[in-house]
């Protein structure tokens, strides 16, 4: 029997929810605007000092972080789970002796299921897999804006670049779990109720790194994850999504215009289940051709295709719901 919630356990998670997620919209923007406020005050010496800082400090994102385990075991983490709520699923063991790169699907609007099961200790991830640590991969410019890159370090969040990875999959031992959202901001642009599309048809560049590091590769599917939010999805063409896709080249991320239930704020209190599936074993090529990165990533799809299938009736979905992959 399910025990009801307090009026104040609510109030906490959606208080919870949205700290995240106003932190994912204006957080970065507001550093920005307070570095370039407080330069022309009396305060100053404090952006300048910082600036040195930076400077020193630049390298640290792709070079194995710095995170803070306080941070990932905020209680807030705990209340932002149960609001919706979030479960972490796991399907096979990972050997704590390799390295992986985990390809989560879908993107979502915000990666809420990645977000809280890969970068936040309330879904354990750590009981599940012992030896397995989960590092998930974001866009690399937000690394660059001040002080909030900071709150993303501590996070245990690294940029999504080249060189952030292979130190990732190269120098820090083994037992570590990449988390790449494969589809991306163009994935972003296909989220609403009832979708369930992934793009990847064209996205290899994560099975040649796979490949590169020796790296076995693993599908991850959140359900629920398109349910969050209400979308205006424009038709490909028009004026909108023509601006979508253009500030999505400059930028690296889609604007989106959603709306969730109180307030047009919050999301939609729907669970999202974040399905771990079985890892594919990727042998080592330090040069690998492009035969092996299709046939590899044929593989992927094939894997993810039957992990959406094999569970989409647990968590919510009709036995008629297709994966699509485009």
């Amino acid at each position: 029997m399910t025990r009801e919630k307090t009026q104040l356990k609510e109030f906490l998670e959606a208080i919870s929810v949205l700290q995240w997620e106003l932190t994912f919209l204006f957080l970065g923007v507001a550093c920005i605007i307070l570095t370039v406020y407080l330069m022309f005050t009396s305060l100053w010496p404090l952006p300048a000092l910082y600036f040195v800082w930076l400077v020193m400090d630049w390298h640290t994102p792709e070079r194995g972080g710095r995170r803070i385990m306080f941070v990932r075991k905020w209680k807030v983490w705990g209340h932002m789970r149960d609001f919706f709520p979030i479960k972490l699923v796991k399907t096979a063991e990972l050997n704590p002796n390799k390295n992986y790169i985990l390809g989560s699907h879908p993107h979502g609007i915000m990666c809420t299921g990645a977000f809280t099961c890969f970068s936040t200790e309330s879904c354990g991830f750590a009981e599940a897999f012992p030896g397995v640590r989960a590092s998930l991969a974001m866009l690399a410019g937000l690394f660059k804006i001040p002080f909030y890159r900071e709150y993303l370090i501590s996070a245990g969040l690294y940029p999504v670049s080249k060189p952030s990875l292979a130190h990732l999959l190269s120098k820090s031992g083994k037992g570590n779990a990449v988390v790449i959202v494969i589809g991306g901001a163009a994935e972003s642009l296909a989220s609403s109720p009832g979708v369930n599309t992934v793009v990847m048809k064209q996205r290899k560049g994560f099975v040649r790194l796979a490949l590169e590091f020796g790296a076995d590769l693993v599908p991850v599917y959140s359900f629920g994850e398109n349910e969050l939010f209400q979308q205006v999805i424009f038709k490909e063409g028009s004026l909108g999504r023509r601006l979508q896709d253009l500030f999505k080249k400059i930028m690296g991320f889609a604007p989106c215009l959603f709306i969730g239930e109180r307030f047009a704020l919050l999301p939609y209190r729907n669970p999202v289940t974040t399905v771990v599936g079985s890892p594919i074993s990727v042998p080592k090529r330090v040069t690998p051709t492009d035969e092996e990165v299709d046939h590899y990533h044929r593989l992927y799809m094939e894997a993810l295709s039957k992990l959406f299938h094999e569970h989409k009736i647990s968590c919510g979905l009709s036995e008629s719901h297709e994966l699509q992959i485009i």
